[in-house]
């Protein structure tokens, strides 16, 4: 329906950014290359955050790595996590154990692609209850899909649009 107005709905509706940091976690110039964390050993190269092993460090003629903090150590030292996965149910208290080795698993395979993707924190707010913050929201997504794919179960997944989070909600009983 057409209002005397004109549409309803018009591209800046869908284009607006919604993010209110507006990318104020980003610094205003791409850093200089390469850069090694002294924390965890992650390599800044080709505008990219990698492992060192698939890094290439420069060789004899080039200039040496400037140290530094990745976004994921600097993350984990303010303690601001980007995803919480929420874990409850009498599953979880029986099988806590595999569970946990899965989502170290996943973890682990995850920083493979993207290294700035870690588990902050594993935290039990109460009993049959597990709660996992991470610095990355598509960190805390890959773990609830690894959880409902291996453990079935009810899985929910809310991410807020006015900042960069998400929340996993998994319960089995």
């Amino acid at each position: 329906m057409r209002s005397g107005k004109g549409k309803r709905y018009t591209n800046t509706t869908f284009t607006r950014r919604v993010d209110r940091d507006a990318g104020l976690h980003r610094p205003p110039r791409a850093p200089s290359e390469p850069r090694v964390c002294g924390t965890c050993g992650a390599v800044y190269r080709k505008r990219r955050w990698v492992t060192a092993d698939t890094a290439g460090l420069p060789e004899g003629g080039e200039a040496p790595p400037v140290v530094t903090t990745c976004p994921a150590c600097r993350k984990i030292a303010a303690n601001t996590p980007s995803g919480f996965v929420y874990l409850s149910g009498s599953y979880l208290t029986a099988h806590h154990d595999e569970i946990v080795r899965l989502l170290q698993g996943e973890a682990r395979r995850a920083a493979e692609d993207n290294p700035t993707g870690r588990i902050i924190a594993w935290e039990h707010p109460s009993e049959g209850q597990l709660l996992v913050t991470t610095t990355t929201e598509h960190l805390a997504q890959r773990l609830g899909q690894a959880l409902g794919k291996a453990c079935a179960g009810d899985l929910r997944y809310d991410f807020s649009h006015e900042n960069k989070l998400a929340r996993v909600y998994w319960h089995r009983d």
